[in-house]
């Protein structure tokens, strides 16, 4: 009887330090979230002016406050997981608007600049979304991928992706898709360099995930294009 009792104490105190530390994951968390979601807000209190004059440290500031954000998330799972990144999401969503209003009306000087702009800056946006502001520019370098940090990007673009796929186009799809292939580049040297076991198949689900992904969504653009057209 009194085994039984000291086993029941036991598993009590074991379930407790359990509830007691997820708990403190999601406090973690939402700690993060909210860094990231006042400093976004506090963006549009900020003049035209002055975003355009230090905008490199605002993108800078940006982007530690999102990646502590994603980082958070990895601690979390089920709907508490779901709910965060959901806020993230819509954070990163504000940013993406308040990036484009950075421009410099000097350098427009005509329409087919301002044309050649707006391809260049919806394919910078997608990367940034994808991956982190000024994490990847128009050369997909990817040096900066390690194999303490890689499983954190495949999961921050699995769900980027899943959260914005509904809004994009093909030619979305086929940058996406070609990013993704240049990450999974890189992951081949990383696994060179040590890359856990436990990650490595975590990286092989995500994978799992997407690949059906790429080839359905970009169909459903296409409809969706060619519906839009005859309209």
């Amino acid at each position: 009887m009194k085994n039984n009792v000291v086993k029941a104490g036991l598993f009590s105190m074991i379930l407790l330090g359990m509830i007691s530390c997820v708990d403190k994951e999601k406090e973690f968390a939402d700690n993060r979230i909210s860094e990231l979601e006042i400093y976004v807000d506090s963006l549009n209190k900020v003049s035209a002016e002055e975003r355009q004059e230090n905008w490199n440290e605002i993108a800078a500031d940006y982007e530690a406050k999102n990646a502590n954000a994603n980082e958070a998330l990895l601690g979390l799972e089920g709907s508490d997981r779901d709910i965060s990144q959901e806020k993230v999401n819509a954070s990163n969503a504000k940013y993406d608007e308040i990036k484009v209003t950075v421009i410099s009306k000097n350098e427009l000087a005509t329409s087919e600049d301002l044309t050649q702009y707006k391809k260049v800056s919806a394919r910078q946006l997608l990367r940034d979304r994808l991956f982190g502001a000024g994490k990847i520019g128009s050369d997909m370098n990817f040096s900066w991928v390690n194999k303490n940090n890689i499983l954190s990007v495949y999961d921050n673009y699995y769900q980027s992706y899943k959260a914005n796929k509904d809004n994009f186009t093909r030619e979305d799809y086929d940058e996406a898709k070609l990013l993704f292939e240049a990450l999974d580049t890189r992951k081949n040297k990383v696994e060179k360099q040590g890359l856990s076991a436990s990650d490595n198949m975590k990286i092989a689900s995500i994978k799992v995930k997407l690949a059906p992904m790429f080839k359905f969504d970009r169909m459903t653009a296409k409809s969706r294009e060619n519906l839009e057209a005859k309209e």
